[in-house]
């Protein structure tokens, strides 16, 4: 399967799909595709159902698969990048449930929880992520630019909340409380960071879409004002 992405803040990827390949997305993320491509609507089992209800998804997924070589184009939701992640069996990795955008069909996507349910209440990224593993590519939508850095393992990088986007699923994440009262209720960081240990990669995002509506609040005009 070869791809393109094309566009500055609102990307797409375009894939080019031979005979019998296959892509997978939410429903709704299929942004323009040629005729040789059929789509297929399917929930994968209660089971997978199930756990994308509670994280949040959509319950369905839908099938692409080319009936003879074609294009299919996925374009981002928000303003940033996508960018191509090569999934390997010993190289899965864990994503904020909106970074998802599409993946071919060797990826397994899942439910992936966090150990801690305070890391989740209070970090920002979720108590429910999505763990991605298997053979295959899959592409992410990132909100804003993208920084990305290698943890060697015993070292730490504390982020604020909602800017982890991937990590490799040998890292692991936790919360700290930001230390003092005055540095709390002042600091403009709320009272937790999010902690991701190492070893392995993660990708941040500069411009969270929780940040960007918390401030558009105040310009929302709502009825009766």
């Amino acid at each position: 399967m070869q791809y393109k992405i094309i566009g500055e803040n609102l990307p797409a990827v375009i894939c080019r799909l031979e005979v019998g390949e296959e892509m997978i997305c939410e429903s709704g993320a299929m942004s323009w595709m040629d005729d040789a491509i059929e789509m297929t609507t399917e929930g994968g089992g209660a089971g997978k159902v199930l756990g994308r209800m509670f994280s949040g998804e959509h319950l369905f997924m839908n099938r692409y698969v080319a009936k003879k070589a074609g294009e299919i184009a996925f374009a981002s939701s928000f303003p940033g990048k996508i960018i191509a992640v090569q999934i390997t069996p010993d190289k899965p990795i864990v994503i904020q449930k909106s970074a998802f955008l599409a993946r071919t069909s060797g990826v397994d996507m899942s439910v992936f929880f966090q150990k801690k349910i305070g890391t989740g209440v209070f970090g920002g990224e979720g108590f429910i992520m999505n763990k991605l593993e298997g053979n295959g590519m899959v592409f992410l939508e990132i909100d804003g630019s993208i920084v990305e850095y290698e943890i060697a393992a015993g070292d730490k990088k504390v982020l604020s909340s909602g800017h982890l986007a991937m990590m490799d699923a040998s890292c692991s994440i936790d919360i700290r409380s930001v230390q003092g009262m005055k540095n709390k209720l002042l600091g403009g960081e709320g009272f937790f960071n999010t902690v991701v240990s190492g070893p392995g990669k993660i990708v941040l995002q500069t411009m969270p879409r929780s940040q960007v509506a918390e401030a558009l609040q105040p310009y929302i005009v709502t009825s009766g004002s």
